[in-house]
């Protein structure tokens, strides 16, 4: 509703009169109504301004830094990003071995030729806590 009153009250708006008119004192005034009887209507063009290539030059170059600046950004957001997904895989990952060394269990590590080697439990502890240690530390 608001959209269809401005769009009624465009054409009103640019067809403003603009009055010019000098006082007692001689002062010149400008208003949109008129100041006194003498007052003339005055129309205003719109000031068109032709850029020199200097000027064309310095704007392609700004256009050009603006976009390779927004690019550069974009990268880095897509890059923190992609850290920020690395961080979580690798946390789900130490949380889930976590979870795989509960405690009274056996744990072991297989071997190049196939045996599995079993964990002391001194190796489980020392384990489990480098675990901790590194969800403390990184996975707040």
């Amino acid at each position: 509703m608001r959209l269809l009153w401005c769009v009624l009250l465009l054409p009103a708006l640019a067809s403003a009169e603009i009055y010019r008119w000098v006082d007692a004192n001689g002062q010149v005034h400008f208003g949109q109504r008129p100041g006194s009887a003498a007052a003339e209507a005055v129309t205003v063009e719109p000031q068109v301004v032709e850029r020199d290539a200097a000027t064309r030059e310095r704007e392609v170059r700004t256009q050009r830094f603006y976009d390779a600046r927004r690019e550069e950004q974009s990268r880095a957001a897509a890059q923190a990003f992609e850290r920020k997904a690395s961080k979580a895989r690798e946390c789900s990952e130490w949380r889930s071995r976590l979870a795989q060394m509960p405690e009274g269990r056996r744990y072991f590590k297989a071997e190049a030729d196939g045996q599995r080697s079993y964990y002391s439990d001194a190796e489980l502890d020392a384990a489990r806590r480098e675990l901790r240690n590194q969800l403390a530390l990184h996975c707040s």
